[in-house]
């Protein structure tokens, strides 16, 4: 599993940044805030993306891409828990395969294979499937509120 401290020093903040988010980066063994599945899973506060150099690259983007989905007055104020739809969690996921081809060394292959081992669960068996063949939905949700990447 590829974990955020495999990363270039400085791509995952840009990236986020790029987006109206700060990552910030928590002490080794330090809780990290705002973690909804515990450590060592990325935590979420406001705009704030908090990890530790062993987070999971693919939960450093879910947590993100969780308020890159929401519009501006809602991620203001998310701490730790940000859905409230399958909607949004599938508009998440799919953003999130997205986004790692803008990471070096990461790309949707590599954070699909990292998904399906950390145990997502799509009712096609793997992520890819479902990204392939099963995420219109995501799709169109995520068009329709101008968010695929151009």
């Amino acid at each position: 599993m590829l974990r955020v401290g495999d990363l270039t020093p400085g791509v995952a903040a840009a990236l986020l940044a790029r987006h109206g988010l700060a990552l910030h980066r928590v002490e080794a063994d330090a809780p990290i805030p705002g973690s909804f599945w515990g450590e060592p899973e990325a935590g979420l506060i406001g705009p704030n993306v908090y990890v530790r150099d062993d987070t999971p690259v693919h939960s450093m983007l879910h947590e993100a891409c969780h308020l890159l989905v929401l519009p501006p007055e809602r991620r203001a104020a998310v701490h730790t828990d940000a859905t409230d739809s399958v909607e949004e969690e599938d508009a998440t996921c799919y953003l999130q395969i997205l986004l790692a081809d803008a990471l070096p060394g990461v790309g949707r292959a590599r954070l699909m294979a990292d998904m399906d081992a950390w145990g997502y669960s799509f009712r096609l068996g793997s992520t890819r499937a479902w990204f392939e063949q099963d995420a219109d939905d995501a799709r169109t949700w995520l068009a329709a509120r101008g968010l695929l990447p151009g």
